[in-house]
């Protein structure tokens, strides 16, 4: 596994239908994955305002937040 990985997975739900929430650690943007069977999607998670849910993004040592 990468050290440096960009997307981590922050929920799961699922086994033969899977649902999961992914985020972008550089940007914060959530994302929706969903697979059933042998197709799936990847789309971002918007809030009831249509605008993409973002997570804090944070830098480790070099002090940006």
């Amino acid at each position: 596994m990468a050290k440096n990985e960009r997307f981590e997975k922050i929920y799961s739900q699922g086994t033969l239908t899977v649902t999961q929430i992914w985020v972008d650690k550089e940007t914060g943007v959530n994302y929706l994955y969903h697979m059933d069977g042998y197709s799936g999607g990847l789309t971002p998670l918007l809030d009831r305002e249509g605008k993409p849910v973002i997570s804090p993004v944070y830098y480790g040592d070099s002090g940006r937040s």
